[in-house]
């Protein structure tokens, strides 16, 4: 009878073993130490290793790290084998998708401030920071010739990704922009350019009587609310979500531009933007997989490291 018992238990024991999910072999510590080597990375650089995540690179898992020293940060993405032995990086597609489908997927463009001709062939979300002297730069750009060369073809969204840790008056200016945009849509562009015109005299003490005083001349809002708006924080949590929504992309620097999802994380010029929505227009005539849908640098850079952002090839000037 004991026999029999102690035979029953440990059958037992042994299929639950085997129903058991083999242990992970992925080790933080020892990827970080792995990274370190492959990268010389500097003892004073902290390495964060994120949990591994499903991927669709069959046998992998996609592990993100943040490599940082103090406001600067540089993301990598790795694929580790279920083993915990290989490490894979780099881009993979699948060339029956757009290749910036999981981009595309991530720009959430309903009620934000836009131009241009709603399902236009081209779509450009524009991550931006009021008080960023390179987004100041772009936004000049993109206010002068796009919407003037391509009044059908365009469609063009702005993000607010304040950079706190830089600019002090940022998210207080993103904010008020959002009250402006609930006031007015119309008029947030006005506000747009206001603010980077006043950008080098803004503070973070005269930042609401400016803006006060620039929207009682605007006959198209009502000051009074725009300042109760301002005053209450209505839109606090509009623009959080907006910067959450520019974490997900894992955006570290403004300004950076997606134009139908492919990422242009560094200031670019009006000739090289160009020819870049060219070319996206006259792929989408055949593709039709991307478009409208009726969507300061303070990056690390770590020697050896591929950037996250691909060189744009300079235009020759004729």
């Amino acid at each position: 009878m004991f026999r029999a018992t102690l035979l029953s238990l440990i059958s037992v024991l042994l299929l639950s073993a085997a129903d058991a999910p083999p242990k992970s072999a992925f080790d933080k510590p020892t990827l970080e130490a792995y990274v370190r080597h492959l990268y010389l990375l500097n003892p004073q650089l902290t390495v964060t290793v994120n949990d591994p995540k499903p991927s669709a690179l069959p046998g992998f898992k996609e592990v993100k790290l943040r490599i940082a020293q103090g406001a600067q940060f540089q993301d990598l993405t790795l694929y580790v084998s279920n083993d915990g032995k290989k490490i894979v990086q780099g881009n993979f597609y699948d060339v029956t998708t757009n290749p910036f489908k999981p981009e595309i997927d991530k720009l959430k463009t309903q009620f934000q401030p836009a131009l241009g001709t709603p399902g236009a062939p081209v779509q450009i979300v524009a991550f931006s920071d009021l008080q960023c002297p390179h987004c100041k730069t772009e936004a000049q750009m993109l206010r002068e010739n796009l919407i003037k060369n391509y009044p059908k073809e365009v469609r063009l969204y702005f993000k607010d990704f304040p950079l706190e840790g830089l600019h002090p008056w940022a998210k207080a200016a993103a904010m008020a922009g959002r009250c402006v945009f609930q006031q007015n849509a119309d008029a947030f562009w006005d506000y747009h350019d206001f603010v980077f015109s006043k950008q080098e005299s803004l503070t973070p003490e005269n930042l609401k009587d400016q803006i006060l005083a620039w929207a009682k001349d605007n006959k198209s809002l009502d000051s009074v609310k725009l300042g109760a708006c301002i005053d209450s924080k209505a839109t606090q949590a509009e623009v959080e979500k907006e910067m959450e929504d520019g974490r997900a992309l894992d955006i570290s620097s403004t300004p950076t531009l997606f134009i139908n999802g492919r990422r242009i994380g560094q200031s670019i010029d009006w000739a090289n933007l160009k020819t870049i929505i060219d070319s996206e227009i006259e792929y989408q005539k055949t593709a039709k997989n991307a478009g409208d849908d009726c969507g300061c640098e303070v990056k690390l850079d770590v020697p050896g490291m591929p950037s996250a952002t691909p060189a744009i090839a300079p235009v020759k000037k004729k």
